[in-house]
């Protein structure tokens, strides 16, 4: 009976000591931020995303190998993650390859050190922060589409959260050729307003088709984008994943409201690969992002938490 007892006592002092080593190793442990840093939420953070997608775009031409097929940035200070849409385990240094190669990551402070100089990241410059994920920022590139972007939910938030893709696209260093065009209504005012509309890379159009047909003639003309005397080569998506060098063209941005979609068969075909159409409200087809009560966005097929999207932030 002793032996019972005896047995049943160093029982309980072992588990009391158990517990009290996992206490002390989690109460060691620095908490995990659940609210972004200023330096997430800044500017800055975008010229960090922007010299790591240079550094990259730089690495893959001078290697002679295919730029990732990435669809969002993940960015938390202390690293800075590409997410790929197929795994591939054998990333350029200094990146290092992580879940399987499906997300290349890299510090920050990497880029600052001796390397190949950055190539302009136009293969990436429809890339613009969709939001938050706790103490992430978070950025999709949006040409990965192959069809029209919509975002659904309360009008006011819609309205808030594509007008700051759009500056973003417009100002933000990632997208530094981008073009962009305000379609039928949205060319009025109603989305951009004041100063806002003063970009040379900022344009408008009656309607869609009349968009891409702009657009398709000035890459035909071969015209360069406004401000881009010095860009020789610049880089689009074409056959699947692969990335190559092409003369004369830069990704564009296209913005309409649903309800000005055009009705007629087979003009969204108009939209190049390489573009991207963003849509206020619900389009027939493509991907389909939703605005919650709370700011926090679905993103549909992509799976991508967003707990605050961009327009309710000081992005």
């Amino acid at each position: 009976m002793i032996w019972y007892v005896l047995a049943a006592v160093l029982g309980l002092a072992l588990i009391a000591a158990v517990t009290v080593l996992i206490v002390t190793e989690l109460r060691g442990r620095p908490p995990k931020p659940v609210k972004a840093s200023a330096a997430v939420t800044s500017r800055a953070a975008l010229d960090v995303v922007d010299a790591g997608l240079r550094r990259l775009t730089g690495e893959c031409l001078r290697s002679g190998r295919s730029l990732p097929d990435l669809y969002a940035v993940v960015y938390s200070e202390k690293r800075l993650g590409l997410l790929l849409a197929g795994a591939q385990p054998d990333a350029p240094a200094p990146w290092a390859a992580e879940e399987d190669g499906e997300r290349w990551t890299i510090s920050p402070d990497d880029l600052h050190r001796p390397g190949p100089d950055g190539e302009p990241a136009l293969p990436y410059a429809l890339t613009v922060t969709v939001g938050l994920d706790g103490p992430d920022r978070v950025l999709v590139d949006l040409s990965r589409a192959a069809g029209p972007i919509s975002v659904t939910g309360p009008d006011d938030e819609v309205h808030r959260m594509v007008r700051s893709l759009v500056l973003e696209a417009l100002a933000g260093p990632v997208g530094a050729l981008a073009q962009v065009t305000l379609v039928g209504s949205l060319a009025d005012g109603r989305l951009l307003t004041g100063d806002e509309t003063r970009s040379s890379r900022l344009h408008s159009a009656a309607s869609l088709e009349e968009a891409f047909a702009s657009a398709a003639a000035s890459a035909n003309a071969g015209v360069p984008a406004a401000g881009s005397a010095d860009v020789t080569q610049v880089f689009r998506p074409i056959e699947g994943s692969s990335r190559i060098a092409v003369q004369g063209e830069v990704p564009h941005l296209f913005v309409v409201d649903a309800n000005q979609l055009p009705r007629r068969d087979g003009v969204l075909s108009g939209l190049r690969r390489g573009d991207a159409l963003l849509v206020l409200g619900e389009a027939p087809t493509g991907w389909r992002w939703r605005i919650g009560a709370d700011g926090s966005l679905d993103t549909g097929p992509l799976g991508l938490k967003i707990t605050g999207h961009a327009g309710r932030l000081a992005l």
